[in-house]
């Protein structure tokens, strides 16, 4: 286990791993690509080894790139499908000539289409944008926090998703917040154990890739997405400890996004815990 963080990369890409060592951190995850959209160059060779040489530098193996919010699988305009599905494609690509280990990404809103053709569209859009990949970052679907129509909340969706792609490279990104958003206890260790236990029996442990770990502002299925600092939320350093102490997450890297204000103190949390 690997404890980690989301850093900025703003002003060039390699000052991720910089932040990401100014804290103390043993994994990261940045974006590649302003997260609220708009058109990017590609990556330079220069810009490639200065990130790959920073990170090997400061002994960095392992780091994830989060793709941007406005994409979205499921919509039932076909126009920001396509944007989707080449945004998604092009992380991948920048994720791989960086040397990241995956992508995660949310899939998206079944708003105007419903559930059963969201999923498709999702399986769909996923298929297309695997389509001719040769990189070495895996793709992986994030556990949501179910507002509205969003896909991805319940285990039972991820597997479908999963299941439809048919695509080894592809795995799940679990986020404590949104899982319990949704309605999956974490607040003690038989609640670690019953959820795992059901994501195992539902998704399958081996697609476990990495979990964001972040304390929840609203209470067990509350459906909404409100990050707080650990300890300081419904799931509790209790939550925490047991899931750190979990031989489920045990080679799982943990990676937070709370706010910069308080990050610190995360991550000393988590350190403490797990030794």
């Amino acid at each position: 286990m690997l404890i980690g963080a989301h850093v900025s990369a703003a002003g060039g890409l390699h000052n991720a791993p910089l932040n990401a060592a100014a804290l103390g951190l043993e994994c990261f995850q940045f974006f590649s690509r302003p997260p609220q959209g708009g058109r990017i160059g590609p990556i330079t060779k220069e810009a490639a080894n200065l990130f790959r040489d920073t990170c090997d530098q400061h002994e960095f193996e392992r780091c994830y790139v989060h793709a941007p919010y406005v994409i979205n699988l499921a919509s039932a305009e076909e126009r920001i499908r396509k944007s989707t599905i080449e945004i998604v494609r092009g992380e991948i690509d920048r994720a791989s000539i960086l040397g990241a280990a995956a992508v995660m990404f949310h899939p998206g809103s079944a708003s105007g289409v419903g559930e059963e053709k969201g999923i498709a569209l999702v399986i769909k859009g996923m298929r297309q944008i695997l389509k001719g990949y040769k990189g070495s970052a895996r793709l992986l679907v994030e556990i949501s926090a179910g507002a509205g129509m969003v896909i991805g909340d319940q285990f039972e969706e991820v597997r479908d998703i999963l299941a439809g792609v048919g695509d080894e490279r592809v795995g799940v990104c679990f986020d404590t917040a949104h899982a319990f958003a949704s309605g999956y206890d974490l607040r003690n260790d038989a609640a670690v154990a019953a959820t795992m236990k059901k994501f195992n029996s539902t998704i399958g442990l081996k697609y476990l890739e990495m979990s964001h770990c972040n304390d929840s502002k609203v209470d067990l299925g509350e459906k909404r997405d409100r990050h707080e600092h650990l300890g300081k939320g419904f799931i509790g350093k209790e939550g925490f400890r047991a899931i750190v102490k979990s031989k489920v997450f045990s080679k799982v890297n943990l990676i937070l996004e709370t706010d910069p204000e308080g990050v610190a103190a995360d991550i000393a949390i988590l350190k403490r815990l797990r030794g």
